[in-house]
């Protein structure tokens, strides 16, 4: 008998699903799996609720949210091997469109049931995992700025990043990878795992899940038209085309702003402020099990 234990966020996508157990035992008959199912009520809270059913010894545990909630669950499954499920019921869904585990929660549930497993890379940045991406610079003023719209739509993130462009100031940093220092300011710091980072964007089209690497992109200091023909560039998905940005495959990234005690990121799409001015970011390779189709 197979358990699987799901976690679900009954708000992630406006709370326009209904994850219940009486609905998940239409699909998993009690001859064959043993269900239990929790659900977060609060930022952080899936950690916890996952720390508790590893305590029960599953087999597979389910994310049933958006890429906030997945990676809280995941981060709590590296280098285990309990297998991750994911039911992708958020409004970014990057990981799970990287993964191509469809929006339609039966079609999850069916690879699910199917329990076929890959082993993808984690990415590291401090004491946190992540498993799409992280940014420092704009990228984290622009998560902070949506989030406290309280709105989970591509609209209210369009929003948001204009308002950042228009408002952030590039801080000093020294950046360390591949054995080289760059003394910079940067506008932009991107770190991917995925090349999908939500709303079917992307600043990394060409990362993948388990090459070993993260895709690094950096951005300068730039002035207002560039920024708006960058965003465009983001839009279209050619950020290649953009002549001042710097793209590097790395496995490791140290990063300090010298005129900081605090370092504000985004980690999975989620705002952070970590109360340091060092960042190192390194990569895990193959230290997640996924269920993929």
């Amino acid at each position: 008998m197979t358990y699987i234990h799901f976690i679900v966020n009954p708000i992630s996508g406006k709370g326009k699903h209904s994850i219940t157990k009486e609905f998940l035992g239409h699909y998993f008959p009690e001859t064959d799996f043993r269900l239990e199912i929790d659900y977060s009520n609060y930022k952080k809270h899936a950690i916890d609720l996952t720390k508790k059913a590893i305590s029960q010894k599953p087999d597979i545990i389910v994310a049933c949210g958006g890429d906030g909630t997945i990676s809280e669950i995941a981060s709590q499954l590296v280098n285990t091997n309990i297998k991750l499920g994911i039911i992708p019921v958020g409004s970014g869904n990057g990981l799970a469109s990287n993964l191509d585990i469809p929006k339609n929660i039966t079609q999850a549930i069916e690879i699910i049931k199917k329990q076929k497993s890959v082993a993808i890379d984690s990415g590291r940045v401090n004491q946190h995992c992540f498993f799409s991406n992280m940014g420092l610079g704009i990228d984290a003023m622009i998560i902070k700025k949506y989030e406290s719209t309280k709105k989970r739509t591509l609209s209210a993130y369009v929003n948001a990043s204009l308002k950042a462009s228009s408002q952030y100031k590039p801080q000093k940093a020294i950046l360390r990878y591949n054995g080289k220092e760059h003394f910079v300011d940067p506008f932009l710091l991107f770190i991917s795992n995925s090349n999908e980072m939500g709303y079917n964007m992307s600043l990394t089209p060409k990362a993948s899940l388990s090459d070993g690497y993260l895709d690094m992109l950096y951005v300068p200091r730039i002035g207002f038209l560039e920024k708006m023909f960058f965003g465009g560039l983001v839009v279209a998905k050619q950020c290649e085309k953009f002549k001042k940005a710097e793209h590097a495959m790395i496995q490791s990234l140290s990063a300090e702003l010298p005129d900081r005690i605090f370092t504000d990121v985004q980690i999975d799409g989620e705002y952070h402020r970590l109360e340091t001015n060092k960042v190192q970011v390194d990569i895990l390779p193959k230290s997640l099990n996924v269920l993929v189709a």
